[in-house]
């Protein structure tokens, strides 16, 4: 039997699982190291080490909701504007501000980084036609 690729979105697929592995793993991290990520924490966020428990929680939330297959489009666009949140509000300015070479460049790679995921997220909110929430006929 021949699998028709176009059909299924075979490789669709299998890209949003990755990322939900790589969410949930990213977001395992952050709950059992919270420590090593309050570093990064910029000064001017209130809240300190709770931002790396609700990082975690959400990413491990949105990996488990790429999974199952439910709240995609929802979770997507959280996922997307959460990541381009922390693009503004922590990495630009750990960026601006990072007194050593080596954090200056481990911050212009959290930028891209999560730009391009962000970038990826809103992708999948756009290709996730059956999840119920359209703003217009062609989202």
């Amino acid at each position: 039997m021949r699998i028709d690729f176009t059909k299924y979105h075979v490789f669709s697929r299998i890209s949003i699982y990755i990322l939900a592995l790589v969410l949930i793993c990213i977001g395992v991290y952050h709950l059992i190291k919270p420590d090593d990520l309050l570093v990064y924490v910029p000064y001017f966020l209130p809240g300190g080490i709770k931002w790396a428990y609700l990082v975690g929680t959400c990413f491990v939330l949105v990996g488990i909701s790429f999974i199952a297959n439910y709240y995609v489009k929802v979770t997507s666009y959280l996922l997307a504007f959460f990541l381009f949140f922390f693009v503004l509000t922590v990495h630009v300015p750990n960026y601006l501000n990072a007194a050593m070479a080596d954090m200056r460049t481990f911050a212009l790679i959290n930028i891209l980084n999560n730009t391009a995921i962000g970038a990826f997220a809103l992708h999948i909110a756009a290709g996730a036609h059956h999840q119920q929430l359209h703003f217009d006929e062609s989202d």
